[in-house]
């Protein structure tokens, strides 16, 4: 897609050389008709994606009733000026590539296209696993993980729409399946929103981080509906009006760049400015938080400092991640492919960094998967013996041994490790019960049957 728009930059046609007005011609968009020497022959642009609706295209013919021609090394070409059709933005892309070469803007594109599909899918299968953790322990119902789960959903659909555009644009051109019934549009406006949600919940985690030090004084209570306004409202407000200035002012041909227009500063100015808060309330954080280290040491201000280190890794590196994206304009092929792998490695693996640092290193889900894993463990060791399903009725003495002083092949078969100190405490009122009672004893209760004693 962008090949053809460069080659719009570059187009072969032929004509004959003649005398007098400049023949009628065709190149690969347009068919030009014939034209006064000293004069232009306008039209509009081609409908093409990327190119300017209300843009016009010109071709100019010289005094000696030529084509303006231009040198390059297949020989000598007629040129039509479609500049005026592209955004600016693309015409630096294209003569940056025609500095480098054809073939190492390609294999560095190759490249960044493979970065990508792994980040994002590195980053799918993390999130994923990131929310099935915090979705299925109770003990990980709070206010943080509340916001870090919506931080993962947001974060997730972006990854999803990401990849639907990616897997769409590798197809062949007559099996891409987005570019029907406005789907392409679709795709792209549940894109941009996803990722200004990802960025407002950024922003909350930031703020709720700076409330819990600098307002609340280590509370953990939260005005978390308005978090979630904030989360989900907001950008859904901002990408509608992203979206009518899209569909008012812009024709279907510029969606496919629609980032270099004007009016994605809609979107990209709250993001921008997201970021310089969040690395306002970081400084500020830490800045409290060493006031406070110093005068407290209790468990709620090590969680505190968990999450604030956890902070201190990912939000400048969202930060930079975005930032890095306001300028690509480079001299030399090198910088470019440096450029272009950083930005697009730390755009697309930010999902997997977001798991990483809220999820897999929070002490927190270690604690709660341990446990699970533990008693699980204890489950399968303890209760689930080969013997489970027997029903054992005893008749005890006064004294609590077992009648005739003989153990029964039940008890043989279900010998047990060394009980726990709350085993025995258990044990012990079980004897103490028992000694004065016959027990019917199952695998799921304790029956109380006739007292047996006067």
């Amino acid at each position: 897609m962008q090949s053809g728009i460069i080659m719009m930059l570059h187009n072969n046609s032929t004509n004959n050389m003649t005398t007098g007005w400049c023949p009628e011609v065709c190149d690969k968009w347009k068919c030009w008709p014939s034209t006064q020497p000293g004069t232009n022959a306008t039209m509009g642009c081609p409908k093409i994606e990327g190119t300017l609706e209300n843009a016009k295209a010109y071709k100019y013919c010289d005094l000696t009733g030529s084509w303006e021609t231009r040198n390059s090394t297949n020989g000598t070409y007629d040129y039509t000026h479609y500049e005026n059709c592209i955004l600016p933005q693309i015409q630096e892309l294209a003569k940056m590539c025609d500095k480098f070469g054809e073939t190492t803007c390609s294999q560095i594109g190759k490249i960044t296209r493979c970065i990508e599909m792994v980040g994002l899918s590195f980053s799918f299968v993390s999130l994923v696993i990131s929310l099935y953790i915090f979705f299925s322990y109770r003990v990980l119902k709070n206010n943080r993980t509340k916001i870090h789960k919506n931080l993962f959903i947001a974060t997730l659909l972006q990854v999803i729409f990401r990849l639907i555009k990616y897997i769409d644009q590798g197809l062949d051109p007559t099996n891409k399946f987005i570019h029907k019934l406005y789907l392409n549009e679709t795709c792209i406006c549940l894109l941009e929103y996803t990722k200004t949600a990802m960025f407002m919940w950024m922003f909350i985690e930031g703020l709720y981080l700076h409330n819990m030090i600098t307002v609340t004084v280590f509370q953990e209570y939260t005005y978390i509906k308005i978090y979630c306004y904030i989360g989900w409202i907001v950008p859904g407000l901002m990408t509608a009006a992203w979206l009518i200035f899209m569909l008012v002012k812009e024709a279907k041909t510029t969606w496919e760049y629609y980032y270099f227009l004007n009016y994605y500063w809609i979107l990209e100015g709250p993001r921008s400015t997201v970021i310089v808060v969040n690395l306002l309330f970081l400084l500020n954080i830490i800045r409290v938080l060493i006031v406070k280290l110093r005068e407290s040491q209790t468990s709620e201000l090590e969680q505190v400092r968990k999450a604030v280190r956890a902070a201190i890794f990912l939000l400048p590196l969202m930060g930079i991640s975005h930032i890095l994206f306001f300028y690509y304009k480079f001299n030399e092929a090198w910088k470019f492919a440096l450029w272009s792998f950083t930005s697009y490695f730390l755009g697309t693996f930010q999902g997997f960094f977001v798991a990483i640092l809220y999820c897999f290193l929070n002490g927190e889900v270690q604690t709660a998967i341990k446990n699970s894993f533990y008693l699980h463990m204890s489950l399968r060791n303890y209760d689930y013996t080969p013997c489970r399903n027997f029903t054992l009725i005893s008749i005890t003495a006064d004294d609590g041994n077992v009648q005739n002083g003989k153990a029964s092949n039940w008890i043989r078969c279900c010998k047990q490790a060394p009980p726990s100190p709350e085993e025995k405490e258990i044990s012990t009122s079980r004897s103490n019960w028992s000694s004065k009672h016959t027990v019917e004893e199952t695998d799921t209760s304790l029956m109380e049957v006739k007292d047996t004693t006067e």
